[in-house]
């Protein structure tokens, strides 16, 4: 019997002393919910400043696209220097074909930069896909657009207006603006 009174006195010795572990690690804890806190706000304001950094990144990257492009449009030797084409558009043809990449492409910073939805994209590409160039264009660099990653977001733009220029193809309507189905934001 006396053994077993010694066994329930450690029990409860063990008992107080996980009782008193746990006041401490919860007053602990309670400390540092403010140096906690801290470091959340800090963090968010780190991650706002990056998207921000990438944002002007990315609108420093567009505006150097568009300068090479001009300078392209505006000199049939250096328009050379782009053409994808090998060799079967004419200078013309490639400078008009250099222009429309540089509208499909701003259309595309725009979206990604958030600055456009998906929605709006999808009109600006029904809209943009009743021009015969931008037609053409779109049927001849479509090889190009084939060596996108199938996972990027590029890539998923890209086939939208593949799917609404067949869309645009077989509608028998004059009422363009009401073809195809706006997708969803996702």
């Amino acid at each position: 019997m006396g053994t077993r009174n010694l066994s329930f006195r450690g029990l409860g010795a063990t008992a107080s002393a996980g009782i008193v572990l746990a006041a401490g690690a919860a007053v602990a804890m309670a400390a540092r919910r403010p140096t906690l806190h801290a470091l959340r706000t800090r963090i968010e304001h780190l991650e706002e400043a990056a998207q921000s950094q990438r944002r002007t990144g990315f609108a420093h990257q567009q505006r150097l696209h568009w300068e090479l492009l001009s300078k392209a449009m505006d000199d049939p030797e250096l328009a050379e220097v782009l053409d994808a084409y090998d060799g079967t558009v004419s200078p013309r043809k490639l400078r008009q074909f250099l222009f429309a990449n540089a509208l499909y492409t701003n259309a595309l910073c725009y979206h990604r930069m958030g600055n456009m939805s998906r929605e709006e994209f999808f009109g600006f590409a029904r809209s943009m896909l009743q021009n015969p160039v931008f037609r053409e264009y779109w049927y001849a660099s479509r090889p190009h657009r084939a060596t996108l990653a199938d996972s990027s977001e590029e890539a998923g733009l890209g086939r939208m207006v593949d799917d609404l220029l067949a869309q645009l193809e077989e509608a028998d309507t004059d009422e363009w603006w009401v073809v195809g189905e706006p997708p969803s934001e996702q």
